[in-house]
């Protein structure tokens, strides 16, 4: 029997406080002459790097440390030469991991800024305090599983909701997309706990899919022809049951939609090209959903892609050059778009990963789990060519080492950089801490790192 993943690569989840045995808050119908975005459309797009990105060999001090970076690092240090230059207001010059070269013309135009040494944290922390555990840490650091949850939910304590759901909870309070019941955010890389709110849950697009809409829906062919029309006739079916027309009725708004998204792209292609690889096709399918905004009647979108094979406790070197040489294109591909599409100062692009990974390698060329790491921000709102936040002391057991291995206790919470992005995004501040409860341990003052316009 065929799943309902393999029915449908698009699903949209918009039950809002469902209560079984009662009522379902059914999903209207998207109105295809929904009001105009206008210049109030904004998107946020997360690229979660899956496996704990090495960000010691992403974002590279050239003008000052790198011979303390070359020492310490020995068989995975990235020659001086080969890294793409990345310089500051302040003088200070930084270098790009070679793989990412791509981007630096980014850098350049100031559509992409670093924000450096982002991590979980319960509070502001320092070596003493985390040596003699005097200032409370999150949960189970450097577990996969949990710190990945804890960057998508921003609860360094734990969590079932993510901020970008909690956001999304809030901006249904505002009423922002209304009337279109389309969800705010969207997946296509599975299930994304970071968009999961407690009265909204995102739409998921099937990872990897080229199409969007049904497995082998095909008008051209008899037989897909008839089966499509046996499906709708099940789903308009009264079968008595709440549950089940809930179930149909989002069912039918999947399809509805999905003919909706390929109608439009394919009447009005990109002419930008997208790499083939898997987060290409994942920025490809995002670039097509911002593309029908208007035609969706949404005003704000956040979006969820993805990219794992980061951790590299061995051949590093290797691994992490094929990676970006993935991702690198994919990222350029994707800010061409939206300047093809007119939005590229509407659409903000970002990076989370779950860790980065130990100063010190470890054994067969790799590296260990860590704590603090530096993340991409890419967009023509984005106040780029700089770095915000405070790069670490590269000295093993320094200031900003946990302990002997360069384990960067963070200077900047995931807090304060989500906060930077829902500030651009449109949260108030009073607003700010219904999306993230831990910010208020942290002075006012910093919540916004500055990056965004």
């Amino acid at each position: 029997m065929n799943t309902r993943r393999n029915f449908l690569k698009v699903g949209c989840c918009a039950l809002a406080k469902a209560t079984i045995g009662s009522q379902f808050a059914q999903m209207a119908a998207v109105n295809a002459l929904a009001q105009s975005t206008g210049a109030d459309y904004k998107a946020l797009v997360c690229v979660f790097l899956f496996g704990g990105n090495d960000a010691n060999n992403t974002v590279i001090p050239v003008s000052s440390q790198y011979s303390q970076y070359a020492t310490t690092r020995g068989p995975i240090a990235i020659p001086q030469a080969q890294l793409a230059q990345l310089p500051t207001p302040s003088g200070a010059v930084y270098g790009l991991h070679p793989a990412l070269a791509g981007l630096q013309p980014f850098w350049t135009s100031k559509q992409l800024a670093v924000v450096a040494n982002v991590g979980t944290l319960v509070r502001p922390t320092t070596r003493a305090q985390y040596l003699a555990g005097q200032s409370q840490v999150p949960s189970n650091l450097f577990s996969h599983s949990d710190q990945t949850s804890e960057w998508q939910t921003a609860m360094p304590l734990g969590g079932n909701t993510g901020w970008g759901g909690r956001l999304a909870d809030k901006f249904l309070l505002y009423g922002t997309n209304q009337p279109s019941s389309f969800p705010l955010g969207t997946s296509v890389n599975g299930g994304a706990l970071l968009l999961n709110g407690t009265n909204t849950q995102p739409a998921t697009i099937q990872p990897g899919s080229q199409g969007i809409g049904l497995e082998g829906s095909n008008p051209d062919n008899a037989a897909a022809v008839a089966r499509d029309k046996a499906l709708q006739e099940i789903l308009t079916m009264d079968a008595g049951y709440a549950l089940v027309q809930a179930a149909s009725a989002n069912t039918q708004e999947g399809i509805r939609v999905a003919t909706l998204v390929n109608q439009v792209t394919q009447s009005n292609p990109l002419t930008t090209q997208f790499p083939t690889s898997g987060i290409g096709t994942q920025l490809s399918q995002i670039a097509r959903l911002i593309q029908v905004r208007t035609q969706l009647g949404m005003r704000r979108q956040f979006f969820f892609a993805g990219l794992g094979g980061f951790d590299t406790h061995s051949n590093q070197l290797g691994d992490q050059q094929n990676l970006f040489a993935q991702l690198a294109p994919a990222l350029a591909a994707f800010q061409n778009a939206m300047a093809e599409l007119g939005v590229s100062d509407k659409v903000t692009l970002f990076t989370e990963s779950e860790f980065s990974r130990t100063f010190q390698p470890s054994a067969g060329a790799g590296s260990d789990h860590a704590w603090g790491g530096h993340h991409l921000v890419l967009g023509a709102a984005v106040k780029g060519g700089n770095l915000y936040g405070r790069y670490p002391t590269l000295a093993l057991q320094g200031p900003d080492d946990s302990g002997n291995r360069g384990n960067w206790i963070p200077t900047t919470a995931i807090d304060q950089y989500g906060a930077s992005l829902a500030t651009w995004f449109g949260v108030a501040q009073n607003d700010l801490t219904a999306v993230f409860p831990n910010i208020v341990n942290f002075d006012i003052n910093t919540w916004n790192v500055g990056f965004m316009s």
